[in-house]
């Protein structure tokens, strides 16, 4: 993380002013495997502290969290745990994909993020912004920028005034190879900025 730090301090200014103003980002980390994927599908659309507490009160009603006691745990007790509809069928899919060896979680260790990518984004409910998060923070992908994060968009907006995320995707290019660090570096002046602490 450091060589990253130092690299990007001197390839683009931004890095500069947000160290100035906050500090340097730490690097977010997470267990790899299927905790942290339902954790990750609870988190689509809502805030980090929303979705932990509506984890933890699953954590409460399935003591034990193996995949098959959660795909085996009724709608209507996800419903009461606050999940929605749509997030039980995306827990579902992810549960009933491991369970058949459609997706070997443990394997996706030893992959590119490519191919990491390409195997998440079969299950119903996985998408880049959550293949992107799970690669940062479980896989320590070092070079990638989550372009559906709206912190990552706002950040970017505002410090360095282009709007689309094909301006974005190209202005980030120079980041590379650690884009990821980049993002931490974003995230950390969003949440300073507004006061806020988030642990990962």
């Amino acid at each position: 993380m450091e060589n990253a730090i130092a690299y990007l301090l001197n390839q683009d200014t931004i890095f500069k002013q947000i160290s100035k103003q906050y500090g340097y980002p730490v690097q977010p980390k997470r267990p790899q495997g299927f905790q942290t994927l339902v954790l990750l599908i609870l988190e689509q659309q809502v805030s980090i502290d929303s979705a932990k507490a509506t984890f933890n009160k699953l954590k409460n009603a399935i003591p034990v969290f193996s995949i098959e006691n959660v795909y085996a745990f009724s709608d209507e007790n996800f419903r009461s745990c606050g999940v929605s509809r749509q997030k039980t069928k995306y827990i579902k899919a992810l549960s009933e994909a491991v369970l058949s060896k459609e997706l070997d979680l443990e394997s996706l260790a030893f992959k590119k993020p490519e191919l990491v990518r390409e195997e998440l984004i079969k299950i119903k409910g996985i998408g880049n912004w959550t293949i992107d998060i799970y690669l940062m923070f479980c896989l320590n992908s070092l070079d990638i920028i989550p372009l559906g994060d709206i912190a990552v968009v706002n950040t970017m907006k505002e410090l360095l005034d282009i709007h689309t995320k094909e301006e974005m995707e190209i202005y980030a290019q120079k980041w590379k190879p650690y884009r990821s660090v980049a993002t931490y570096f974003l995230w950390h002046y969003y949440l300073e900025k507004r006061g806020r602490k988030i642990t990962y």
